[in-house]
């Protein structure tokens, strides 16, 4: 079992991040660099708890009475499944909306949405497009928001990794994490998780789909080793994790991405530069033969299913902290 007590005070969001303060009538789980190591490190322990079995906070159903409302202005498989089947295993309920079925389609703002939806629900999960709609949600909800995904972020998706990491090899501190590709959502929440968890991140980009300046620099800043380079070769070599993403977001489409991005491709001999014992990992959906080839996403090395089994114990992780302060 795993106790839910906390320090007095540990959830507050460090106000050297890169975002603006949030009101904090709420415990949001937003950007990783909102957050001080100790409570990142608590929501994965929480997230190894539920992957065990393990009861959380002295019962199996710690959020019985809540209700979870999920948001989507993007399409979802694993976010929206394993958010809804996480919070009724905890005990909870969910109401699914997608934002064409409701007012926001016909004008209402995400700020009245918002203070609607605290008066009915206890959290809201939004997958969003551009990063200011979940902030404007997070500032006017008096309940907890949690970043299902923006242009900017995919925080859920790196804890999912880091707990897949840890689960396969232990620590990841003084490990190397490659990544190659588009410098994308993906990308800056793994930059951002380098000054907590200690590990050595290598990006292999095309220079115009470098991640965001502004989140290197956060990174450095707090004390990461973050390299950025063209050549996917100088990335990979003796990593311990390699990464890798779609070439075409949704609703970020090019169709000069694919030749521009096909040396970046995770194949066999890419990965024979890696550590023997490296892992590979997608966030998925994987375009076969694009990013990533069969040999690879199919081979010994890839815990991609693993993955995206532990977004649901991950975010039952997220849901817990951000709904259970104390047991």
């Amino acid at each position: 079992m795993i106790s839910l007590i906390e320090p007095a005070n540990s959830w507050r969001v460090d106000m050297t991040a890169s975002h603006k303060p949030l009101r904090q009538t709420a415990r949001h789980f937003l950007d990783l660099d909102q957050f001080d190591t100790g409570i990142l490190r608590r929501v994965l322990d929480l997230g190894h708890a539920c992957r065990r079995g393990e009861d959380v906070g002295g019962t199996r159903q710690p959020l019985a009475g809540c209700t979870l409302a999920l948001l989507f202005e993007k399409p979802s498989t694993r976010t929206r499944v394993s958010f809804e089947v996480g919070m009724r295993q905890l005990g909870g309920d969910v109401v699914v909306l997608d934002r064409d079925a409701i007012q926001l389609s016909r004008g209402e703002t995400l700020a009245d949405t918002a203070r609607v939806l605290s008066r009915y629900v206890d959290a809201i999960m939004l997958r969003a497009g551009p990063a200011t709609h979940l902030h404007e949600m997070a500032h006017y909800a008096s309940v907890p928001v949690i970043n299902g995904l923006t242009h900017d972020s995919h925080p859920c998706q790196v804890m999912a990794d880091l707990l897949t990491f840890e689960h396969h090899r232990g620590s990841l501190a003084g490990g190397v994490v490659a990544w190659c590709g588009d410098g994308n959502n993906v990308a800056a929440s793994w930059i951002q998780a380098a000054p907590h968890f200690g590990f050595r991140m290598r990006l292999a980009c095309p220079e115009v789909l470098r991640p965001r300046e502004e989140v290197v620099a956060w990174a450095r800043l707090h004390g990461a080793d973050i390299t950025v380079t063209t050549d996917p070769r100088e990335a990979v070599r003796g990593a311990d994790c390699v990464v890798t993403d779609t070439w075409s977001s949704m609703g970020l489409e090019n169709e000069s991405r694919p030749e521009l991005l096909r040396p970046y491709q995770v194949n066999a001999g890419l990965m024979a530069l890696a550590h023997p014992q490296a892992l590979f990992m997608h966030c998925l959906p994987a375009h076969r033969g694009e990013e990533v080839t069969d040999e690879v996403i199919d081979g010994p090395q890839s815990v991609v299913w693993d993955e995206a089994e532990n977004r649901l114990h991950v975010q039952k992780g997220i849901l817990v902290w951000c709904l259970r302060r104390a047991s």
